[in-house]
């Protein structure tokens, strides 16, 4: 089967078969067709179309082009793969009393006025707890709130189809994702434009070939020219195929969430209680600030929670649009947002992992805009990830900028929402590539350009080694004996060692003297990193996948695609 036209709406939705129930093997007959189009539907400068890999070949190692070591010299010279630990203290902004005092006006938020969850099922949940359930608006106690957070854990570990790329969430750990979720996507070739498949595919190249990426977050780019009913089958098969490494499902309905959960599970090779026993994929909620859980989010949640999936809750609070102006009651709006979730959650299964996903942000009074990489951006994440070891709960922020354009003000925003997470101790950084015009387009450019970043902020994490060999003081003594005129560190054994690892070497910076540089074409970072994406996707090679978890993985989506996937009318 091919892909359906993406112009025309599928054909009308059946109701969905049970999914939970099918083995991997049901589904492993048609070996001949690729039913989405994935290993076909190359980019220029792909290699040939591909077929699947056997079973054996890459299982349990970091595939493809992914590692460390790639064929060809024009490709960037990475740090090997492996999420760092900081290995700074975070900074904690708020005295203990600022924190005994941010913590009340949490609890207050939660008993005197509540928030409202917008599903049956949470509400009958909540109800049984001992809530006060009064229609959506529920009011919790401080005791049921701080009964149920505790049981979540503080670190848990998401494991992908392939074990090596398992992350740690939580304590001194930091993972970084893609971009995701913008309509648009823009390079210097083709400007601006709404996303397509073709683009979909390529940034999830880009986050598989670079290590400094961890997990795939939503769709790097919406692909506008798949019809939503199917968009989901579509993405995350690509998404399965071109990347083994965490994946995350769109709260958005019933259909999505359940389908997403089965093609993670099949493609992982895994039965229902194998799946169901760890974290393998994850979800990222928004609340609907101020004080509200929608249907569509709270459902996928609760399906996730159903499984052992863990979930990532994330108000949507704009200091002085859907949040107080203060920075203060915007946060303590946003964690009794938060905490209200965590606690249905965990009343559905106690243990199930959850975090608090910060991503309180002002806005341009002038304007009504969100602004992005402010410096109250910078407060208020450090304030939320104080707040979260507080309550002993992991922590997501965002790599955010509002520039148009991936230029200089795109790249001083974004790093001072990487400072901000780094200097609080951030788990997860959302968006850690690529994010432009305040969530609005992916770019290509940027995206490369902050994965530079990235690697640069890992460098700065390696341990301190103040060993015999690193202190040196025989090698300055060494040095010291020299005649005055050779008196340098380049010629000993010490330095000739230890010249080509010693330092950090980066791939898209040039440090180059303005001679060299002009003599080169003085080209500038943004057409670097035009080339350097090029380069990636020409050279790229998708993961092994073993046969019969592809053919599973294959069937499940023609099947669905066939019942009309997802509803597309909420």
């Amino acid at each position: 089967m091919t892909d359906l036209p993406v112009t025309e709406k599928p054909p009308t939705r059946k109701p969905p078969s049970d999914r939970r129930e099918r083995s991997s093997t049901d589904a492993a007959t048609d070996d001949a067709t690729d039913v989405t189009g994935a290993e076909t539907d190359v980019a220029a400068g792909d290699e040939a179309p591909r077929r699947r890999r056997t079973g054996g070949r890459g299982a349990g190692r970091v595939g493809g082009r992914a590692g460390n070591h790639r064929r060809g010299a024009t490709l960037p010279q990475e740090l090997p793969w492996g999420p760092p630990r900081l290995v700074d203290p975070p900074i904690d902004p708020m005295t203990p009393e600022d924190v005994a005092a941010m913590d009340g006006a949490t609890m207050r938020i939660l008993e005197e006025i509540g928030i409202d969850f917008l599903h049956p099922r949470a509400q009958r949940i909540l109800s049984d707890l001992g809530c006060k359930v009064d229609g959506p608006r529920v009011r919790m106690g401080r005791d049921i709130v701080r009964h149920h957070i505790a049981l979540a854990p503080e670190t848990f570990t998401i494991t992908p189809r392939n074990p090596v790329r398992a992350l740690p969430i939580g304590g001194r750990h930091m993972v970084f994702g893609n971009v995701s979720s913008p309509p648009n996507c823009s390079d210097i070739d083709n400007g601006r434009r709404p996303g397509t498949r073709e683009d979909f595919r390529n940034f999830a190249k880009l986050s598989q070939h670079f290590n400094c990426i961890h997990f795939l977050g939503g769709y790097p780019v919406e692909p506008m020219d798949v019809h939503p009913s199917v968009r989901h089958l579509h993405c995350l098969h690509d998404k399965l195929t071109l990347s083994d490494k965490v994946m995350h499902a769109y709260s958005l309905g019933a259909e999505r969430v359940e389908d997403v959960m089965e093609m993670v599970r099949l493609a992982g090779g895994l039965t229902d209680a194998e799946f169901e026993a760890a974290p393998r994929m994850y979800t990222n909620i928004n609340s609907t600030s101020p004080l509200k859980h929608d249907h569509p989010m709270l459902d996928g949640a609760m399906r996730l929670a159903d499984r052992g999936q863990p979930t990532v809750i994330t108000p949507f609070t704009l200091a002085g649009a859907t949040a107080p102006v203060t920075i203060a009651g915007a946060v303590a709006q946003s964690l009794a947002e938060c905490l209200a979730c965590v606690v249905l959650l965990q009343a559905i299964r106690p243990g199930v992992p959850c975090a608090f996903g910060t991503f309180t942000n002002n806005v341009d009074m002038r304007s009504g805009a969100p602004a992005f990489g402010t410096p109250e951006y910078v407060q208020a994440t450090r304030m939320s990830a104080q707040m979260s070891r507080f309550y002993g709960l992991p922590i997501r922020a965002t790599n955010a900028c509002a520039a148009n354009d991936p230029d200089q003000q795109a790249m001083w925003e974004s790093m001072n929402s990487l400072w901000a997470c780094v200097t609080s101790g951030v788990n997860m950084v959302y968006h850690a590539a690529g994010w432009l015009e305040g969530g609005l387009c992916a770019s290509f450019e940027k995206f490369v350009m902050d994965c530079e970043v990235l690697n640069q902020i890992i460098a700065m994490q390696r341990p301190v080694d103040c060993s015999p060999e690193a202190l040196a003081v025989e090698v300055i003594a060494e040095v010291d004996a020299m005649p005055e005129s050779s008196r340098h560190f380049f010629a000993p054994s010490h330095t000739q060692e230890r010249y080509e690892t010693a330092f950090y070497q980066p791939f898209l910076s040039d440090w180059r003297n303005y001679g060299t540089y002009e003599l080169d074409g003085s080209i500038d970072a943004l057409h670097r990193a035009n080339r350097m994406m090029k380069t990636v996707l020409a050279e790229f090679e998708p993961p092994p996948m073993p046969d019969d978890h592809r053919a599973a993985l294959d069937d499940f989506v023609a099947r669905r695609v066939a019942e009309g996937g997802a509803p597309t009318d909420f």
